[in-house]
């Protein structure tokens, strides 16, 4: 396989496949941007995937995606992304893995600094500090800061599209319950309208519906066709693409889920269908912010990280007034922005 003919290969710095066979552990580590002066962020997955090719696919375009978000974010790092393959269902020694993992991290001495994404747990990054220093969000929690982000770009997005960035009364679908999707829940349940949601964990779905009763439950393939202000997809990857952009029916797309377009021809048919959409890595930076600031500081002071956040409107705003001035879908506005930065200084 020549990993630099792939097509989410961008001059990435580093890619690097990881194996202990005691533990189980396998996967890969793999860097988009960053210097010995600017380290790598980016998040650890674990997943259950099909084979190596597809984890090895995952972590090229989710560390390039990484970069946008920390230029965009106003951060002084490249981006990253581990993705182990493991089922999380199938672990019998989970601490014997993480352990395993930490190791092969301090092996890059820095130049990776790592945290949870799917599969991995808050408790599980205190664990895996425990071994290695290069771990953030032991003293920060992301999530809470990812759903800050998102609901302070829907305020953003309703503004631009209606006139008003009031959240109440306006109608919501969220694709995805997981920990980002459940952040925002909260935020916007005491004053949102109505509420649809789903997800493919049938335990989550019962979980919030006893702890939010208002919202009303679908399928994985309605929720997109829900006629709502708001579509907002939390899950996984290509969750806008060829099969069912013709079917979104909201006027807005803000989401929390990680490289969301299937490919730019998505982003390009939602923009002519009069569809805004918010690039994911802009409104979903709030997390890595978070993480960043921890690291940066050696400590977490929740006013400090959301005086930071709260400056995803302002970047979001000017990616939407020069989307209307040059008549292009956000994405490309954004995309151009952040290669400016990254390129310049990783």
């Amino acid at each position: 396989m020549e990993i630099e003919k792939l097509e989410n290969f961008d001059g990435h710095k580093l890619v690097s496949f990881i194996y202990d066979s005691q533990s189980g552990l396998k996967g890969y580590i793999t860097i988009h941007r960053g210097n010995l002066k600017f380290p790598a962020f980016g998040a650890t997955r674990i997943w259950n995937y099909k084979s190596s090719y597809d984890s090895l696919v995952d972590t090229l375009r989710l560390s390039k995606t990484m970069s946008y978000k920390a230029a965009l974010g106003g951060l002084k790092c490249g981006g990253a992304k581990a993705a182990l393959i493991v089922d999380p269902s199938r672990v019998n020694n989970r601490k014997g893995l993480l352990r395993a993992y930490a190791a092969k991290v301090n092996l890059l001495g820095g130049f990776f600094i790592t945290g949870a994404d799917v599969g991995v747990e808050r408790e599980d990054v205190k664990v895996m500090r425990q071994y290695s220093p290069y771990f953030v969000g032991v003293d920060t929690d992301p999530v809470k800061f990812t759903g800050l982000g998102l609901y302070f770009s829907i305020m953003t997005c309703l503004k631009e599209v209606y006139g008003r960035e009031d959240i109440g009364q306006r109608s919501f679908a969220i694709q995805g319950l997981g920990k980002v999707g459940q952040e925002l829940l909260k935020l916007i349940y005491p004053t949102a309208g109505r509420i649809t949601v789903c997800d493919i964990d049938g335990n989550k779905v019962r979980e919030v519906k006893k702890k939010y009763p208002k919202v009303r439950v679908v399928g994985k393939e309605e929720i997109y066709q829900e006629k709502v202000d708001v579509y907002s997809p939390n899950a996984l990857s290509n969750c806008l693409n060829r099969k069912n952009v013709n079917k979104i029916a909201a006027g807005i797309v803000v989401g929390g889920a990680n490289c969301q377009l299937e490919n730019n021809t998505i982003g390009e048919k939602l923009h002519s269908r009069g569809i805004l959409y918010a690039p994911d890595y802009v409104v979903n930076a709030g997390g890595l912010i978070s993480v960043f600031d921890e690291y940066q500081n050696g400590n977490h002071k929740t006013q400090r990280v959301i005086k930071k956040v709260i400056k995803i409107k302002d970047t979001l705003a000017l990616i939407l007034a020069n989307s209307k001035k040059d008549k292009k879908p956000p994405f490309l506005i954004a995309n151009k922005m952040a290669e400016k930065m990254f390129n310049h200084i990783l």
